[in-house]
């Protein structure tokens, strides 16, 4: 085929772009496996599926508060800390010359920001299906498939289902009642998930009612005042702790007395488990579920 000869100013402006540091990354975009070794992980859902693989992140976002809000899957020591999840740093990040950047649609940086400094992967928490579940095991397919470790996911799916079936015959018909489940914005307000969240999902397949019925966003959550608790009758509450007191604080409050699960108690606190995750944080709340209902049944 011929090919039409490039004139002298096109030709210096490519050659000064394939000498550019950005032209690097641009051909990295192939399907070649990205290094293992070398994978930023900007948002926690996706971290937790990476993790899922047994590949450690090389890097992370917002690593103190990850420990707050997902304990589980625990992060080693050696991941480094690159800054918020909305406006990581760029800068560090660069020199860290990462081989992918795991991201979430619907929160962080764009895929398009990031790409000038490497291939990008999103995952979506809602697909509109409303099956959290199916959508957290496609997300673990999905992500084996980009890496080439495809048996890694088969196995860790078997492990996922397992557990599922096996808490849902143990702990199936024990709650006699909804069951709330919650943490603490502030001293006023309460984060309650409801329809379309991942624990909702796991809630109906062990069929427990959710004792939220209200008013939910894309991640099935909801921020309400807590005089909203108050209108709950007759519910088992799961309040989730992250350490910072906020439990504390509520009870001190006339308000809060009046609340129907606080009066009857039948208020439980459990550790933290990461309400936006996938499989990893299924199979935490799935063991702080039945020892929640174990304990109070």
């Amino acid at each position: 085929m011929f090919t039409p000869p490039l004139d002298h100013r096109r030709r210096r402006m490519l050659q000064a772009l394939v000498l550019s540091p950005l032209w690097f990354p641009l051909i990295s975009h192939s399907n070649v496996p990205p290094d293992l070794r070398r994978i930023i992980s900007l948002e926690w859902r996706p971290t937790e599926l990476l993790l899922a693989l047994g590949v450690v992140p090389l890097a992370v976002a917002d690593i103190p508060n990850y420990h707050r809000w997902v304990a589980e899957p625990a992060l080693p020591s050696t991941v480094i800390d690159v800054g918020h999840r909305i406006e990581p740093n760029i800068e560090l990040m660069q020199q860290l010359n990462p081989s992918l950047f795991l991201l979430s649609k619907g929160f962080g940086p764009s895929a398009a920001s990031l790409s000038v400094l490497a291939p990008t992967m999103s995952f979506s928490f809602n697909d509109g299906s409303g099956k959290p579940l199916e959508t957290a095991r496609q997300a673990v397919r999905d992500l084996a498939e980009r890496l080439g470790l495809q048996a890694q996911a088969q196995r860790h799916l078997q492990e996922f289902d397992t557990l599922l079936s096996e808490t849902a015959s143990r702990v199936r018909g024990e709650a006699k009642e909804p069951v709330l489940l919650f943490s603490l914005i502030d001293s006023r307000r309460a984060l309650v998930m409801g329809k379309g969240s991942l624990f909702d999902d796991v809630l109906r397949m062990m069929q427990i009612e959710n004792a939220w019925q209200g008013e939910t966003n894309f991640w099935g959550s909801s921020v309400v005042g807590i005089e909203r608790l108050a209108e709950i009758p007759h519910a088992r509450a799961l309040y989730f702790d992250h350490g910072d007191q906020l439990l504390n604080v509520a009870v001190r409050s006339p308000l809060w007395q009046v609340i129907p699960f606080v009066r009857e108690n039948k208020l439980q606190t459990l550790p933290a488990v990461w309400f936006y995750g996938a499989t990893l944080s299924t199979m935490r709340f799935c063991r702080l579920l039945e020892q929640a209902l174990g304990r109070g049944q």
